[in-house]
C-alpha cells in the first residue's frame, strides 16, 4: 500500500462502515481515521485491511472489524489521560485507537509470539504502549487501578480480578457469552451504589483462554 493511499481508505472506512451505524464520538472516528490499520495486519492481507470484516493475524487469532472496534471504544467513553487495561493485544490495533485517544494503555496478551510482533508495529507506528504477555483473565495488578479495562475476547464469566482493579466510576467492556460461540457485548459500571450491568450488540470474538503460550513471563514497552 503506498505512503498516503491509506489516508483514503481510512477515512472512507470511517464514513461507510462507522459512522453510518451510528457511533457519534468523533474521538473515535478521528482515531480511527488517524490508525493505518494495513500496519497491524500481515502483508498479504493489507489490501483488505480497511473492509468491514475481521482478518486473521496468525495463532488462530483475528483483527477484529472496524465497526466492532469502535463499538467498544466508545462504550468505553475514553478521554485524555484515562489509564486503560486491555485483555487480549492481538495486533495492537485495538491499543493504538486508545492511544491516539489519548489514553495511557496497559495491554495484555497470552501468546508470546503476537505479543511480541505487536511491541515492533505499536513501536513502529510511534505508539507507547505497554504489553505484557500474561495471562488476561488476572489483570495486572502492578498498574492498577485503571479507569478503563476493555476485554477484546469472548469471556464466560467477568473475572473478579478485572473488578477489583477498576477505579470507581470506571467501566469494564466486555463480549460476554450468553450462548455456544455468541456473545453480548456488556458494560460493567462501578458505580457508588454498586455494578451497573447494561447490555448492548451481539457479537463473535474468539475464547478468552487462560494460561500463557510459554512459561515465563514476559514484560515490555512498545519502545
Amino acid at each position: 500500500m503506498e505512503s498516503d493511499s491509506w489516508k483514503q481508505f481510512a477515512s472512507l472506512m470511517v464514513k461507510t462502515q462507522i459512522e453510518s451505524r451510528g457511533i457519534r464520538d468523533v474521538r473515535v472516528l478521528k482515531a480511527m481515521a488517524n490508525v493505518p490499520r494495513h500496519l497491524f495486519v500481515s502483508f498479504e492481507n493489507q489490501a483488505l485491511a480497511y473492509i468491514d470484516a475481521p482478518l486473521p493475524i496468525g495463532e488462530n487469532q483475528t483483527i477484529s472489524q472496524p465497526y466492532m472496534v469502535a463499538r467498544m471504544t466508545e462504550l468505553l467513553c475514553v478521554e485524555p489521560g484515562m489509564k486503560i487495561l486491555e485483555i487480549g493485544t492481538g495486533s495492537g490495533y485495538q491499543a493504538a485507537v486508545l492511544a491516539e485517544m489519548g489514553a495511557i494503555v496497559f495491554s495484555i496478551e497470552r501468546i508470546f509470539s503476537l505479543a511480541q510482533k505487536a511491541r515492533n508495529v505499536l513501536c513502529n507506528s510511534g505508539y507507547d504502549i505497554n504489553v505484557i504477555t500474561a495471562d488476561g483473565r488476572e489483570g495486572y495488578e502492578k498498574e492498577a487501578p485503571y479507569d478503563g479495562i476493555i476485554v477484546t475476547a469472548a469471556a464466560d464469566v467477568i473475572e473478579e480480578t478485572w473488578r477489583e482493579q477498576l477505579s470507581s466510576g470506571g467501566r469494564i467492556v466486555v463480549p460476554l457469552s450468553v450462548d455456544v460461540g455468541i456473545q453480548r457485548l456488556v458494560v460493567l459500571l462501578k458505580a457508588k451504589e454498586g455494578w451497573i450491568d447494561t447490555r448492548y450488540d451481539y457479537c463473535r470474538f474468539v475464547p478468552l483462554i487462560e494460561g500463557t503460550s510459554k512459561e515465563e513471563m514476559e514484560d515490555g514497552r512498545s519502545r
